[in-house]
C-alpha cells in the first residue's frame, strides 16, 4: 500500500510539473531559434537541408521596403552561387515556394495591429502555408513598451491559433541610435521574449550591427545604411559595408543586388541568414 501511494504520489507532481512547465511556455521549439549575425555561413548549411526547406516550406513574407533586403538579397544569390537558392511564388521547378508581398504593409503600416487580422485571412484562405513572417519597417524606434507587448500577444495568438504554422519574428532595423536609444531598448525585449519563450526570432538588426568578418559597430551608431561613428565623436563619418566592399572582390567575396536603404553586402547577409532560417524550420539542427 505504502509502494501504491508513493506511485500515486509521484505521478501527481510529474503531472503538476508538466502543467506548470506549458502553462510558463506554449512553444512548439525545445529551444528558441535565432537567426543572426552568426547565421550568415552559407557554406555551413548542408545542402540536404536546403533541398528540405525547398519541399517542404510554404512562405508567406510581407513587408515594405526595408524588408526588401532579405529577399533582393536571395534574388542575387540566385545568380551568384546558382539555382540551388532559386525561390518563387508557388515553388515551380523545384524553388523554395515563398510568396513575397503576401499581405499589403508591414509590422506598423497602416497601424500596429491590422497585419495580425490581415495574416489571419491570408491563412484561412492559403491552408497551404506553413511559414508566416513580417518584417518591420522604421516602427520599433518610436515603438512603447506596450507597443511592442502588443506585437507580442498578436504573435502568440496566432500561433496558438495556427499550430500547424511556423511564425517568425523579427527585429526592427538599426537607426543610429545606439545601444541607450529606445530601438535598442525595443529590440532587447523582443530578444528576450524569444529567448525565454523558445520562439523563433529573425535578428534584422543585429544582423546590422557586424559586418561579414564579425566585426562588431553596434556600440557606434550604426545606421540602416550601415554608416557608423569611427571616433566617438558623436557624428557616422565611415560606413562598414562599403569599407568591406572595397576590400573584397566583387562576384568572388560578394555580389552586387539592390538593397534598399542600405548597401549590397547588408542584402548578401540577410540574404544568407534567411536560408540559415528556412533550413533551421525544415529540421536542420543548426552549428
Amino acid at each position: 500500500m505504502r509502494i501504491k501511494n508513493l506511485c500515486f504520489c509521484l505521478s501527481v507532481i510529474a503531472l503538476l510539473s508538466a502543467c506548470s512547465k506549458e502553462s510558463r511556455n506554449d512553444s512548439k521549439y525545445d529551444d528558441a531559434i535565432i537567426i543572426d549575425h552568426t547565421s550568415i555561413k552559407l557554406t555551413a548549411i548542408p545542402s540536404e537541408w536546403i533541398q528540405a526547406a525547398k519541399e517542404n516550406l510554404h512562405i508567406a513574407y510581407s513587408h515594405t521596403s526595408h524588408g526588401s533586403q532579405l529577399t533582393e538579397g536571395m534574388s542575387g544569390l540566385v545568380s551568384f552561387k546558382g539555382d540551388s537558392y532559386a525561390w518563387n511564388n508557388g515553388g515551380t521547378g523545384g524553388a523554395l515556394d515563398l510568396h513575397d508581398y503576401a499581405v499589403a504593409g508591414d509590422l506598423g503600416n497602416p497601424d500596429r495591429t491590422s497585419w495580425a487580422s490581415g495574416t489571419r485571412a491570408y491563412l484561412d484562405a492559403n491552408p497551404d502555408v506553413n511559414v508566416v513572417m513580417w518584417s518591420w519597417c522604421g516602427e520599433v524606434s518610436d515603438a512603447s513598451e506596450a507597443d511592442i507587448n502588443t506585437y507580442l500577444g498578436l504573435m502568440s495568438g496566432l500561433e496558438r491559433d495556427y499550430p500547424k504554422v511556423k511564425f517568425v519574428y523579427m527585429t526592427g532595423h538599426l537607426d543610429g541610435t545606439g545601444l541607450t536609444g529606445n530601438l535598442h531598448i525595443r529590440n532587447e525585449q523582443i530578444r528576450k521574449f524569444c529567448r525565454d519563450n523558445n520562439r523563433v526570432l529573425y535578428d534584422f538588426a543585429d544582423i546590422e550591427s557586424y559586418n561579414p568578418d564579425e566585426v562588431y559597430f553596434g556600440n557606434k551608431m550604426p545606421d540602416d545604411a550601415c554608416a557608423y561613428d569611427t571616433n566617438g565623436d558623436g557624428t557616422r563619418d565611415g560606413n562598414w559595408a562599403i569599407e568591406w566592399q572595397n576590400s573584397h572582390t566583387s562576384g568572388t567575396d560578394w555580389f552586387n543586388c539592390s538593397a534598399a536603404h542600405t548597401q549590397p553586402v547588408n542584402a548578401n547577409m540577410k540574404a544568407y541568414a534567411a536560408w540559415w532560417l528556412w533550413a533551421r524550420l525544415a529540421g536542420w539542427k543548426g552549428n
